[in-house]
């Protein structure tokens, strides 16, 4: 098994490090104070950040990225040369082109585990956070930091899917992104309602409103570096209400809205049936096999070697 250091030590970045040294792996960090010193309170290791990742390069670990958007070209100016690195970034295209300019030379497969809470810091990590979830990759190329990666993740008890930086960006805006931005304007209207609408909030408002309990510094990261993505599933999300305003005050109904609502809900709660496949990662034509198998909703399950076990939707 493959050394892992984690560079941020919050809620993903603190659960990737516990579910690393759980699946047996050695393992050590680099954090901001607080959360340096609660992870060492809890017996991990915690370096300072040059002294982690000259450690990684020099044990040839996997430096796993998980600092805020905004902090990730001050880490990559730090990176050694041949370094093995992936990240858990939210948005995939600026990672993507921030390691290309500030480390060209590492050698890096993009990453993002679909799992998280509205808390945030070392304390709200855990080693199970990953378990049935999402884990994306976006290779560039194929190589053995893919496969560094890809196990990584399946040892975290997620399941892996392919893409591009384009494509997952696009896909985040849709059903992470645009419902952080839902959520805070869901919040504040509720709030504008006074005492006594917040006293009567229930399960619907709470639920929707989830996400905005979230640090607003790190959902603004998120969201703004995912900034053209998120105006086109916003301006969708736009026109969809400016239709259901449009029905409700000329005809007093909700139908078409709520119908369709209710046919999408129905396709995320529904296991579609699966059919198995493997993918030869050595054969030439993998990397477009993997993307292929990412859009069609499908995902890595196992590997075995360099052979990884699929299931495709």
């Amino acid at each position: 098994m493959r050394d892992v250091c984690v560079v941020g030590l919050g809620l993903i970045g603190g659960s990737v490090l516990r579910a690393a040294k759980a699946a047996g792996r050695t393992v050590w960090g680099a954090a901001e104070l607080a959360d340096a010193v609660k992870a060492e309170q809890d017996g991990f290791t915690v370096f300072p950040l040059d002294e982690a990742l000259a450690k990684a390069r020099d044990e040839d670990a996997l430096v796993v990225l998980a600092v805020p958007l905004p902090a990730v070209p001050d880490v990559l100016r730090k990176v050694r040369p041949g370094t093995r690195l992936t990240d858990v970034t939210s948005v995939k295209g600026p990672v993507s082109d921030a390691v290309h300019r500030y480390a060209p030379e590492a050698r890096f497969v993009g990453g993002h585990p679909m799992s998280g809470t509205s808390r945030s810091g070392w304390e709200a990590g855990r080693a199970d956070l990953f378990r049935g979830a999402a884990w994306v990759v976006t290779p560039e190329q194929l190589d053995d930091v893919l496969i560094d990666v890809i196990t990584l993740a399946l040892d975290t008890g997620a399941h892996v899917v392919p893409t591009t930086p384009e494509e997952h960006d696009a896909a985040v805006a849709r059903i992470s992104h645009l419902p952080h931005v839902m959520a805070a304007v869901l919040a504040a209207v509720g709030a504008d309602g006074g005492p006594l609408a917040l006293a009567l909030a229930a399960g619907s408002f709470g639920d929707g409103t989830r996400v905005a309990g979230s640090r607003p510094e790190l959902v603004r990261a998120m969201c703004e570096g995912n900034r053209d993505a998120l105006l086109g599933a916003v301006d969708d999300a736009l026109g969809r209400l400016g239709a259901a305003r449009g029905s409700l005050a000329s005809t007093g109904g909700l139908a078409k809205t709520i119908d369709a609502g209710h046919q999408a809900r129905q396709q995320l709660v529904t296991q579609p049936d699966r059919t198995p496949l493997t993918i030869d990662l050595t054969a030439p034509e993998a990397l477009d096999a993997l993307r292929s198998l990412g859009a069609r909703g499908g995902r890595i399950i196992a590997l075995n070697g360099t052979t990884a076990k699929a299931e495709t939707s």
